[in-house]
């Protein structure tokens, strides 16, 4: 990357995270070792609990109503513009969830790349949309800092056919309905620390990765690389999520439509936000509050044994697709956090030689597999930001030294 005055510092790396409820941004140094100036996040959007929080040693916390994506937006723009007036912004990198079959490597966000994300906004609404805001809001913002686009799809482009391909008629895959995967940011984040933590024979190894959060996906790894995911063409498919349903009957939307006159824009709300967790509960998404209800809540304990039972499945699926399991890797809110959603996941799973020691698990800690189970057991912590200013760089770096002298 070149410096466009001599004596300039070498410049920052802005990463930007937006979800359905949240956005989540780090900046980071734009050499490497790439050390983290300050991170943040505009969390609950759209809530009573909506805040603003950086991060960067003095620890800004300011909580305030933040009723949309478009709200939140301009609050980060505007604090971006007056913290970032003295630095030199190299790139901006944004986490892409949907590219479709098309766009699914790190690229710079062009013009054509800009109208494909444009069109597909109605193949995942929940995420597009906010995602081309963002993208429109701080091109403006910063038009000296490329920004590009990493897609949270790209991880599983490794998929055999025989997982990626949809059973339905074969004219459907060649328009590029495929089975795409989701949460690749995530997965790519824990690779990298069972790297630094277990060396190349754990990352050599059959690994499930378990992100298990508001949304939630299971990932087989082996020697490397996503042979397969439960998440499919859309993050919906899966397991059971906070509101998102995983999986159903395709001749679900037959029945509700003839039955009840569900349309098909009320179907993929429903799947999308009425559903998971809070429908089958009909008290909250949020696995926390279930569990502390289940006591005297049948329908929420209800819920919690279903997310158990499904996730459980799903491990177990994953390992088949391997022919077996090496290492087992907790992370998201959910996987992180929650030993008690982690203990149930586990049990019953000795035949795959997964054993979690109790103590370990109540605490939290980083292994939690017994000494004599033969699978490793690990909780970790996903830096989805690091993996976006990782990849800006290697993208950048390398059309630096494809076209020497040119600028980032």
């Amino acid at each position: 990357m070149s410096h466009d005055h001599p004596g300039d510092t070498p410049g920052s790396i802005l990463a930007v995270n937006a979800g359905s409820t949240s956005i989540k941004f780090s900046l980071f140094a734009a050499e490497a070792p790439r050390q983290r100036i300050f991170a943040g996040a505009i969390d609950g959007i759209g809530t009573a609990a909506s805040a603003f929080h950086v991060d960067d040693g003095a620890r800004l916390m300011r909580r305030f109503a933040i009723p949309d994506h478009v709200t939140a937006v301009r609050v980060l723009a505007d604090w971006l513009l007056e913290r970032l007036a003295r630095e030199r912004l190299v790139a901006i990198g944004h986490r892409v969830v949907y590219g479709g079959s098309g766009y699914r490597a790190t690229q710079v966000l062009g013009p054509a790349l800009l109208g494909a994300l444009f069109d597909a906004s109605s193949c995942d609404p929940d995420h597009l949309p906010q995602e081309r805001l963002l993208i429109d809001t701080l091109r403006r913002a910063f038009p000296g800092a490329s920004q590009v686009a990493c897609f949270d799809t790209a991880f599983h482009m490794t998929m055999p056919p025989v997982a990626s391909m949809l059973p339905i008629p074969r004219r459907f895959h060649a328009a590029g309905l495929v089975r795409l995967g989701f949460h690749g940011l995530s997965c790519a984040s824990m690779m990298a620390e069972l790297a630094r933590l277990g060396g190349q024979e754990a990352v050599g190894g059959k690994v499930v990765l378990a992100h298990l959060g508001g949304g939630a996906s299971m990932t087989a790894v082996k020697a490397g690389r996503s042979c397969d995911t439960s998440m499919g063409l859309t993050p919906a498919g899966g397991m059971m999520m906070a509101t998102r349903s995983g999986d159903v009957d395709p001749g679900l939307g037959w029945r509700l439509a003839r039955e009840h006159q569900v349309s098909a824009a009320q179907l993929n709300h429903m799947v999308n936000h009425d559903s998971g967790l809070k429908g089958v509960s009909g008290i909250s998404g949020d696995l926390r509050v279930l569990l502390d209800m289940a006591p005297s809540e049948p329908a929420a304990a209800e819920a919690v044994d279903m997310f158990c039972y499904q996730a459980r499945k799903q491990l177990c699926a994953m390992a088949g697709a391997m022919e077996g399991i090496d290492t087992l890797v907790f992370a998201g809110g959910v996987g992180e956090h929650l030993d008690a959603v982690r203990a149930r996941i586990c049990a019953g799973l000795g035949f795959l030689g997964i054993e979690i020691d109790p103590v370990r698990n109540a605490a939290h800690a980083a292994v939690i597999s017994t000494a004599r189970g033969a699978v490793t057991v690990r909780i970790m912590r996903t830096d989805e930001e690091a993996v976006i200013a990782q990849q800006v760089h290697e993208l950048l770096g390398q059309a630096a030294t494809a076209a020497p002298g040119a600028g980032a």
